[in-house]
């Protein structure tokens, strides 16, 4: 190219040349601090923007990869119980009002049972958290039924409150 398309405005020309003899000015030794200078920071600069931000992302990948993939196995399970609970066939609300009282009466004198139409509420008074788990398992598997509604709280002996249920879930009428 020619010099005169290369040709900087004036006062780019005018700083231009003060650089130039500024950097010739200085001592052979005064140079190559300010080359090291520069290219240290330069190097800085190229670290900052380029290679700590993809290096930051190559280091935190495979943690999220796992987190990501246990989410997904565990969306998948869910959805396969659903699935699963689909294809269960319904029960009357006769049958799930038995199988309620068969797992109240696994309880003993800490649970007491009260049906009111489409709801039962379990009253319970120091129930273990084994035996509260075994009853909701016992309830939606066998009873179809699903909590909607619990006061419950946990005291030395247990579990000590009141547990809504529906009937109507997966009932038929």
């Amino acid at each position: 190219m020619n010099e005169k398309a290369m040709a900087l405005p004036a006062n780019l020309a005018q700083s231009r040349e003060r650089a130039r003899a500024y950097w010739r000015s200085r001592a052979p030794r005064e140079r190559l601090a300010l080359g090291a200078a520069a290219a240290v920071l330069g190097t800085f600069i190229v670290w900052l923007l380029f290679v700590q931000p993809a290096w930051r992302t190559l280091r935190d990948t495979p943690a999220q990869l796992d987190t990501l993939d246990a989410q997904l196995q565990q969306m998948q399970r869910l959805a396969a119980e659903s699935q699963g609970l689909r294809g269960v066939a319904a029960v009357t609300q006769v049958q799930a009002a038995a199988a309620l009282k068969s797992a109240t009466d696994r309880l003993g004198d800490k649970g007491r049972l009260s049906m009111q139409g489409e709801r039962a509420s379990l009253t319970l008074n120091g129930v273990s958290p084994e035996a509260l788990r075994g009853w909701l398992l016992e309830a939606r598997s066998a009873a179809r039924v699903r909590p909607v509604e619990a006061q419950l709280s946990r005291g030395p002996q247990g579990f000590t409150g009141t547990l809504v249920v529906s009937l109507s879930s997966g009932a038929a009428p």
